[in-house]
């Protein structure tokens, strides 16, 4: 099997959550193949699995002279992928999303090899949209699909997470200790993504003097564009009660001290605050296709599940919205409530079970 995709944690880890649930259930053989340059050419083998590595990237939203290469990387990309599917020769191949994605997954389709996508967002990408017409199977995160996909194609099995994220509320004072934090004082998690929000990054410049004054808890990821500046413009700052960090590798130790999250709102990040139920406040990035996160965020907040702020009004209204949040418990209850109801802990495990059905056929 083929896994292909990444450029980003919220496609390298539901990639790398669907691979081992297909080690529990068969004897397989699983090659990645990511974009040369990426993420997912560190962490796929520091997951323990081999990866190949296309000359894809992604086209730039504005006018810039390094899109006139894009043709020739996606035609170099495409005869690369057809190489390794003729070397590696898999029976199936799963896209899910990123630039390596659409060359590989194409070219499986190609030599008429079964091909699986995984679509994490409620509005699908232009590159998955193409590819649906080529494919056997679309496993998506949200109801409605059908506008962008066939529907006899799709199986709505929720975005793959990772399985420590379980029952995370009976690992507080086990995440509070190795933080330094108190299991009884209130917590802020920040999350900007691996490589960090600008928008959220300023936000918390501007909260924190209210935070560390009446008395609460940060844990804010930075991301690692961004955390060596927010170390030198929090230097004067009381940070007795903050931690400031790039990268926040035990996840599940995070989600367990967080009473108020702030966060993107990428699929994968909204997939992971499902299971876990925690009140979560919303700055969707503008800067992505189609504008999905704003429309990811949505899907939640109309069933009073999460809060929203946009990302221009994040600077101003951040502290104001996390404070009231924070002191109204029935809010917070209503909000991990609905939030919980939209979980699906066996997203992988279903995936894998689509991709067996592909083998078997």
């Amino acid at each position: 099997i083929i896994v292909t995709g990444g450029g980003s944690g919220g496609h390298i880890y539901p990639a790398l959550a669907i691979a081992n649930a297909l080690k529990e259930k068969a004897t397989v053989d699983i090659l990645f193949v990511g974009a040369k340059g990426k993420m997912e050419m560190e962490i796929v083998p520091d997951a323990g699995y081999e990866i190949e590595g296309l000359p894809i990237s992604g086209l730039q939203r504005n006018l810039s002279i390094s899109n006139l290469a894009f043709p020739f990387k996606l035609i170099s990309s495409i005869l690369r992928s057809l190489t390794i599917i003729k070397e590696f020769k898999p029976d199936v191949v799963i896209g899910v999303g990123g630039y390596a994605s659409g060359p590989l997954v194409y070219a499986a389709t190609m030599k008429k090899i079964p091909a699986l996508l995984q679509e994490q967002n409620s509005y699908a990408g232009l590159a998955n949209k193409w590819l649906s017409k080529k494919v056997q199977k679309i496993c998506v995160a949200y109801s409605g699909m059908e506008k962008f996909f066939p529907k006899d194609k799709l199986v709505q099995t929720g975005n793959p997470v990772r399985k420590d994220l379980v029952n995370t509320e009976s690992k507080r004072v086990k995440a509070s200790e190795r933080l330094g934090f108190s299991s009884q004082q209130n917590t802020v998690l920040v999350l900007g993504g691996s490589l960090g929000a600008r928008t959220i990054n300023e936000a918390m410049i501007n909260c924190l003097p209210i935070f560390i004054e009446t008395g609460i808890q940060v844990y804010w990821q930075t991301g690692k564009l961004y955390y060596q500046e927010m170390l030198v413009r929090t230097k004067k700052m009381d940070l007795s009660k903050v931690k400031i960090t790039r990268f926040i590798d035990e996840m599940d130790l995070a989600y367990a001290i967080a009473d108020v999250v702030v966060s993107r709102a990428g699929a994968l990040a909204i997939s992971e605050l499902c299971l876990v139920g925690k009140p979560v406040i919303f700055i969707p990035s503008p800067n992505v296709a189609e504008d999905h996160q704003t429309k990811n965020a949505m899907a939640l907040v109309k069933k009073d599940a999460a809060l929203m702020i946009s990302d221009k009004d994040a600077v101003k209204n951040l502290s104001e919205e996390v404070m009231k949040l924070l002191r109204n418990g029935g809010q917070k209850q209503t909000l991990s409530s609905n939030i919980l109801r939209l979980a699906k802990p066996n997203a992988a495990n279903d995936i894998a079970e689509e991709v067996i059905k592909l083998i078997a056929a």
